[in-house]
């Protein structure tokens, strides 16, 4: 009796992990690049650039690296159709893009942005977070979306773009 029931218990702790994993098997992963590798890519296969423009204490910014850049109908836009980089707009490190050197720029103690981030996500003369940006194949500009957009919106957004 106590055999029946042991193996009755590993029987199901194991097929609900088989469960599982066969469920996060058929999962899409969004692939996210650094701008020196966009470069790199682009000369082979040109696509759109799509720049999630972030910083770490900005609340709408975590909800939709959370929900709408993990939905997987998004993830398979992105994915066939754009290079996608997320970008935090006080990252410290340097970066180089389409030949040039940008840096971060302290605004005081504990503050400050980086140059490409002020670059790419001013509007304006101002920056808000986030800002959703679209580079066309000759790396221009063609949007700056600011502010919060769900899961249904942004798989608009990038349908639209990519008719």
């Amino acid at each position: 009796m106590y055999f029946t029931k042991k193996l009755l218990f590993l029987f199901i702790f194991f097929g609900c992990f088989t469960i599982y994993a066969q469920e996060r098997k058929g999962k899409e992963v969004l692939n996210i690049f650094t701008f020196e590798e966009v470069e790199e890519l682009h000369q082979q296969t040109p696509k759109p650039i799509l720049i999630f423009l972030y910083t770490d204490w900005c609340k709408i910014c975590f909800g939709m690296k959370k929900t709408s850049f993990k939905n997987q109908e998004v993830i398979k836009l992105l994915n066939n159709n754009f290079y996608f980089i997320k970008l935090n707009a006080e990252e410290k490190k340097e970066i180089t893009f389409l030949g040039k050197m940008f840096t971060y720029k302290p605004t005081g103690t504990n503050t400050g942005m980086h140059e490409l981030a002020a670059e790419l996500g001013t509007i304006k003369k101002t920056i808000r977070y986030p800002t959703t940006i679209i580079l066309n194949t000759v790396f221009e500009i063609d949007a700056q979306l600011t502010g919060l957009y769900n899961t249904r919106e942004m798989i608009d957004i990038l349908t639209a773009y990519i008719d």
